[in-house]
């Protein structure tokens, strides 16, 4: 594919920061599990950087355990070079999420026996001005084609994780999930952590617990 002005670069983690991919789904991947918690693409100062879905490099490097570095991208942006676990900048969706998990489990390996955290689309879209863009903000031609893609992609890894609930992190992620699965597989949703949120700026932890205790995925 190929995208239109503003969009002048695009990452996929999965091609650059393979290794900790690869390592993150080794180490921690479990089938089928009680829950998968679904992002909508990687941010800037995350997965961009670290190969991880909502990638907070304290999070990736201290709470995970990877230490796989990320390679430069052939076609880099000048304004958000790829540091990987050296990157100084907070992935703040990423702590406030990761963080939550580190809170409620003793270690990574008690959290995804039940759980698993994967992105609804691996590329994030970059303008000229360094800006992210996100995927609901491409035109409606580029957006179709990359949908379709992409529900293919989210349907053949829910069929290798076999998870009870998919949780949509934020309402884009929820709709793509109920657009692909239907009554397939059970969907719910948290609050997307993003500090541009007011509501997430109160108590995100807090909210984001009481909705998982009332659809019972945890106590």
């Amino acid at each position: 594919m190929t995208f239109a002005a503003p969009v002048s670069h695009v990452y996929n983690p999965l091609d650059y920061a393979w290794d900790a991919q690869a390592e993150y789904v080794g180490r921690y991947l479990n089938s089928p599990v009680k829950a998968v918690f679904l992002g909508m693409n990687p941010g800037p100062w995350g997965m961009v950087q670290t190969g991880i879905p909502f990638g907070e490099v304290p999070a990736v490097r201290d709470w995970l355990g990877i230490r796989a570095g990320a390679r430069r991208p052939a076609h880099e942006h000048p304004k958000r070079r790829i540091e990987g676990l050296a990157c100084k900048r907070s992935e703040v969706s990423g702590r406030r999420l990761w963080g939550l998990f580190a809170e409620r489990f003793p270690s990574p390996d008690h959290f995804f026996r039940d759980h698993f955290v994967i992105n609804y689309c691996p590329l994030a879209f970059l303008e000229e001005t360094g800006r992210n863009r996100t995927p609901d903000k491409l035109p409606a031609e580029e957006s179709r084609e990359l949908t379709r893609i992409c529900d293919r992609h989210l349907e053949e890894l829910i069929g290798i994780i076999r998870p009870e609930w998919i949780i949509g992190v934020g309402a884009f992620a929820e709709n793509r999930a109920r657009e692909v699965f239907g009554d397939r597989v059970r969907i719910g949703r948290i609050l997307h952590p993003s500090p541009a949120s007011p509501a997430a700026n109160r108590d995100w932890a807090g909210q984001a617990t009481t909705s998982l205790v009332a659809m019972g995925i945890w106590n």
